[in-house]
């Protein structure tokens, strides 16, 4: 017979990870403002294995525009730079020889609201995953309410599952709005 509770901390830890998964995401988008997690999606060659840049290097944001990128060995100055123009970042590095620095431009209107309709799918996603998550979670009360467990038990289940749901959910809400505010703000 399923023991209701461990099941709802179960289904509680992979709706948390879900909310963890759209955290990451969003901190990949950029928002105008330097942020070192820009760059986090960036592979390297580094001596023979795909790495991620923070990995060679050592990245810090001197002010709001500015990701300043310092190599470790010095012979990866030009990996690091062609890793950056070849990614998705859309971001030019300009290197002086001792650190690469990438600008981070001023973002236009429309790109903002691009930037919105990005967080906004992201958000969705991370939605529909609790969302299933609950209804994996509602089947398998009913199961063992069929196999034996009472009916008071199931229902308490469900109830509790629900709430686990919500707070979830406003979870992920909270940090959309978060993330929104920060992009649309000039």
């Amino acid at each position: 017979m399923t023991d209701v509770k461990e099941l709802l901390a179960s289904l509680d830890e992979r709706m948390e990870m879900s909310v963890m998964h759209l955290e990451e995401k969003l901190a990949q988008i950029r928002a105008g403002r330097a942020n070192v997690h820009i760059l986090d999606s960036v592979r390297i060659d580094y001596y023979g294995q795909m790495s991620p840049l923070n990995v060679a290097a050592s990245l810090t944001t001197p002010d709001a525009r500015t990701i300043a990128i310092k190599p470790f060995d010095k012979s990866m100055f030009k990996v690091i730079e062609k890793a950056i123009i070849n990614s998705d970042v859309g971001i030019m590095p300009e290197n002086n020889g001792e650190i690469i620095r990438v600008n981070i431009p001023a973002l236009t209107e429309e790109r903002r609201k691009q930037l919105t309709r990005q967080c906004n799918g992201e958000a969705e996603e991370a939605k529909i995953a609790i969302r299933n998550i609950r209804r994996e979670g509602v089947d398998k009360i009913k199961k063992a309410v069929k196999d034996g467990l009472s009916e008071d038990l199931g229902k308490d289940g469900e109830a509790d599952l629900q709430k686990l749901h919500d707070k979830h959910i406003k979870a992920v809400d909270d940090l959309l709005a978060k993330k929104n505010k920060e992009i649309m703000t000039v």
